[in-house]
């Protein structure tokens, strides 16, 4: 068996796999990039120990978005978690690069663990370490090799990315930026400085086209880097590696002038690239600068809205609470009211104008009381989309200066929608269409209604977007229809009494209907949730638009409440280590990844 490469540490675990005290049961595999090691469900037969080169976590569920879940890196295991407990292993690993995995037969494995417990002591340190880190959803560590190549004549890239070293630095990481000059550096040369280092970002200019290449084939994860006032080429070859495209590792970043009020023509960009995510960044604002940084460690921080009715105005006081207490929002989404309020911070508004559009959309005058005949809602739905067109005019999801997403219900497939491009509006319209209550939306052959009916509080849906921490607020925990809420009361009361403006009482029995989060939905939330934010609304009615203050109080206080319970900021959640910080762990660092 070969010897173990020198980025490689010295530990039980990797003797039992290469050196001299190799187990003739184990086999060396080249495994070329994209090629998988193993799917999920695939029976646990062997150990896997990856000697050269990158391999990839993902999972998958039917109808969901793919997640990644992280990197295996030179030194580490794959598959030992289903070898251990027995059980088919739960996500697919893929190789990101051409790599050398060794492979050990699950009974040597046990068989070589009875001899030597040491590397089940080395393995349980490395499952600890990796639940610690990102619960029980992941299976791998964290990319750490990025790679920035340029898509535009005369936009420079180094400049670029030794400001967000800086930025990564700034977070208590080491950090490296590698342009051109290491392109005839020996293949040891990048394992040593991807060693040596926290982070590592390879520069590509637009001119470099070998570079260009090389960096399409040696990184964890891809960033282009164009300009946003430009139409993007008509021919624009991104040089990422198949595993990079296959496993949705591509990304866009495009710059805007410091003026620029609202980016646009993104939808071009995004069709001739084909990345995952977009990120729209001011030319000399150091925050946008540090939003990549933490998305690249990890510390970036999502923030998922649920639905609810009157009681979302919640997720107002709780937004004014983040940003008081310095937590930055980097990724947004939500269902039904929850994604209004979602889009309204995606696009920039700032507290006051959140308020002031929030008020005249909702609370000034109900947008519900439209009511017609109803053969297929109580409402025409007319006054929603005014206030829509009003407010979000014509704004395409990917031109938001954060990234968004809003879910519906899909009742044509069974499943819910996600929205991630296209007009703002129509994706909020479809997303609060209660059904019975607002008429449903059409996309095509599909009838989409309110997104709380299926995923009322996406958290889940997140943790596929981004690694960092994610806070939620959740506003449909609490009573909301009781027997009083229930008994008959007459037309002429109903009337007199001015609740007509709300909409009749079905109303509320609809809307409850829909916002109810099971008992496997609430685990789930929880599982994908760091910070999790439950205003006390019993007092709010679902339907009474009017309720605005008393919503907004108790999200303030709520979200001040889950933070100041908090040991560490929200950033540091999921905070990997850093290399200085698992040296004084005193721990071997290929456990700690």
């Amino acid at each position: 068996m070969a010897h173990l490469p020198d980025n490689v540490a010295d530990t039980a675990l990797s003797r039992l796999f290469a050196g001299d005290q190799a187990l003739p049961d184990a086999k060396l595999i080249h495994l070329p990039g994209g090629e998988h090691l193993f799917d999920a469900d695939d029976a646990p037969d062997f150990v896997y120990f990856l000697r050269a080169g990158r391999l990839g976590a993902i999972h998958r569920i039917e109808g969901e978005v793919p997640r990644f879940l992280g990197v295996i890196r030179p030194g580490e295991p794959a598959g030992e978690m289903a070898v251990i407990g027995g059980i088919p292993h739960r996500a697919t690993v893929v190789a990101l690069r051409d790599s050398e995995v060794i492979a050990l037969p699950a009974h040597a494995f046990f068989a070589a663990v009875e001899h030597n417990p040491t590397v089940m002591i080395e393995l349980s340190r490395l499952m600890l370490k990796r639940t610690r880190n990102t619960g029980d959803r992941a299976a791998a560590g964290e990319p750490s090799v990025f790679g920035v190549v340029a898509v535009n004549e005369g936009q420079p890239v180094r400049a670029f990315c030794e400001s967000l070293s800086d930025a990564v630095e700034a977070l208590g990481y080491t950090a490296v930026v590698v342009g051109h000059e290491a392109l005839a550096a020996p293949t040891e040369w990048y394992s040593s400085v991807e060693a040596s280092h926290d982070f590592v970002i390879y520069a590509a200019e637009f001119d470099d086209i070998g570079w260009r290449q090389l960096v399409g084939r040696q990184v964890d994860r891809l960033f282009l880097l164009g300009r946003g006032s430009f139409e993007p080429p008509v021919r624009l070859e991104t040089y990422a590696s198949e595993p990079l495209k296959n496993q949705n590792l591509v990304d866009l970043i495009l710059l805007h002038g410091p003026d620029k009020e609202r980016p646009s023509g993104s939808d071009a960009w995004l069709n001739a690239t084909g990345v995952s995510r977009v990120f729209h960044l001011r030319e000399g604002d150091a925050s946008h600068i540090a939003r990549i940084a933490r998305v690249i460690t990890g510390t970036s921080v999502g923030l998922v809205l649920s639905g609810g009715g009157a009681r979302a105005y919640a997720h107002v006081g709780a937004i004014r609470a983040l940003r008081e207490a310095g937590v930055p929002i980097d990724f947004v989404g939500g269902a039904s009211m929850g994604a209004i309020v979602a889009a309204g911070l995606a696009i920039g508004w700032d507290d006051a104008e959140m308020e002031k559009r929030i008020r005249a959309a909702f609370v000034d005058s109900s947008p519900l009381d439209d009511i017609s005949l109803p053969l297929i809602a109580m409402t025409r739905g007319e006054k929603v989309k005014e206030r829509l067109a009003q407010h979000f005019d014509d704004i395409l999801i990917e031109d938001l200066w954060l990234p968004f997403f809003c879910v519906s219900s899909n009742l044509t497939s069974g499943a819910y929608h996600l929205h991630r491009r296209g007009r703002l509006r129509d994706a909020l319209l479809a997303s609060i269409s209660l059904p019975g209550v607002m008429p449903p939306v059409t996309d095509g052959e599909n009838v989409l209604v309110d997104g709380a009916v299926m995923k009322n509080y996406p958290a889940d849906v997140m943790r596929s977007l981004h690694l960092g921490p994610i806070v939620g607020v959740d506003v449909t925990r609490g009573r909301s229809i009781t027997a009083e809420d229930v008994k008959p009361r007459t037309v002429w009361r109903w009337i007199l009494s001015g609740d007509w403006r709300r909409g009749p009482p079905i109303v509320s029995l609809l809307m409850r209907a829909a916002t109810v989060t099971s008992g496997r939905d609430l685990i789930a939330s929880r599982e994908a949730t760091d910070v999790l934010i439950l205003p006390s609304v019993e007092g709010v009615e679902i339907r009474n638009w009017r309720a605005f203050e008393p919503a907004v109080d108790s999200g303030f206080q709520a979200a001040k409440d889950s933070l100041s319970r908090l040991k560490r900021p929200v950033t540091d959640l999921r905070r990997r280590l850093a290399k200085t910080e698992e040296t004084a762990e005193h721990v071997p660092a290929q456990l700690l990844r």
